[in-house]
């Protein structure tokens, strides 16, 4: 692909050039609950000695659902009206975003996880009131059973990585980081793509010299296949280790707009991973999950470029039993 990380005007372009819109990043701003804006972003001294640069990370981490999917899922469901149903498929992060959205906006709402679920995620989901069905890999898939239950049951459904709602609700975070200034690159976890196709999209429109580099695990590299291909690629994880970004197989909305906004994408393996998580929980004191330590594991290993570069510590929901 291409770089034009150096052609401000061709950058504007490619902001514009997917179903994303600058201008529905702000208006996402009204309609986001609060406790899931302006989060802290910050640089820390021994952290930024550890790594070698100067690294801005915002956390993701303080809200209700100690997630960044709020923001996305906030934005999606504003028109939903009160009494209906939401149904979805998620491995626990998303699907909190949506039961505790839905909660909030007087919504039901149906969780349909791969088995076995994180038991944090689960107790999280079930606490915010949505009923949570387990589908085991041998008998089907969790998303195409939330498919058909929507279908039956005439629910509206949420498909992570698909509304472009998710995507530009994410975009507030670059909103925010780009308040402290400008950086060299910006790199974040990767896993259906509307955090990574969100963050570009802001930073596309208002820092079009900051590259952007999406983090995959090596053990899941679906997206980065995808986006080499220039549409979906199944790529089976081998391990389940960072669960929030392990998908099989991307949906083509996310290939599109990835291959429109996102420079590069990088992979970590499951050491590299742990080693991010316990840097970020000694110099943070943030029990960081794996997916949410990624931007930290591919700055740390020397995977991506720039003095100055900010990523986004995306979830603190570790699954106990890993």
């Amino acid at each position: 692909m291409e770089n034009t990380s150096q052609r401000p005007e061709a950058a504007v372009e490619r902001a514009e050039f997917t179903d994303l819109r600058l201008s529905q990043v702000l208006r996402a701003r009204t309609v986001i609950p609060a406790c899931f804006l302006d989060t802290p972003q910050y640089e820390d001294d021994l952290l930024n000695a550890a790594l070698g640069r100067r690294v801005t990370v915002k956390l993701e981490t303080a809200n209700p659902i100690r997630s960044f999917k709020g923001r996305g899922v906030g934005f999606a469901l504003g028109e939903v009206p009160a009494g209906e149903t939401v149904v979805c498929a998620s491995s626990g992060n998303f699907g909190q975003a949506v039961a505790y959205i839905g909660r909030s906006r007087g919504l039901k709402v149906v969780v349909y996880a791969p088995a076995p679920v994180n038991p944090v995620k689960r107790a999280r989901m079930t606490a915010f009131g949505a009923q949570v069905i387990e589908v085991d890999e041998g008998t089907g898939d969790a998303g195409a059973a939330a498919s058909a239950a929507a279908e039956e049951r005439g629910a509206h459904l949420i498909v992570d990585g698909v509304p472009p709602e998710i995507a530009e609700g994410a975009a507030t975070m670059a909103e925010e980081l780009t308040r402290a200034g400008t950086f060299d690159t910006l790199v974040a976890p990767i896993g259906d793509g509307s955090l990574i196709s969100g963050l570009a999209l802001w930073m596309r429109g208002h820092a079009p010299h900051t590259r952007i580099v999406g983090v995959n695990p090596a053990e899941a590299p679906a997206m980065l296949r995808s986006w080499q291909a220039g549409e979906p690629v199944t790529a089976r994880p081998t391990s389940g280790f960072a669960e929030g970004i392990a998908i099989p197989r991307p949906h083509p909305e996310s290939v599109e707009r990835v291959r429109a906004l996102v420079d590069d994408i990088v992979l970590v393996d499951e050491r590299e991973l742990r080693d991010a998580m316990g840097l970020v929980a000694r110099q943070l004191s943030v029990l960081a999950e794996p997916a949410g330590a990624a931007g930290i594991a591919a700055i740390a290993a020397g995977r991506v470029a720039g003095e100055r570069v900010a990523t986004v510590v995306t979830g603190a929901n570790p699954n106990p039993l890993t």
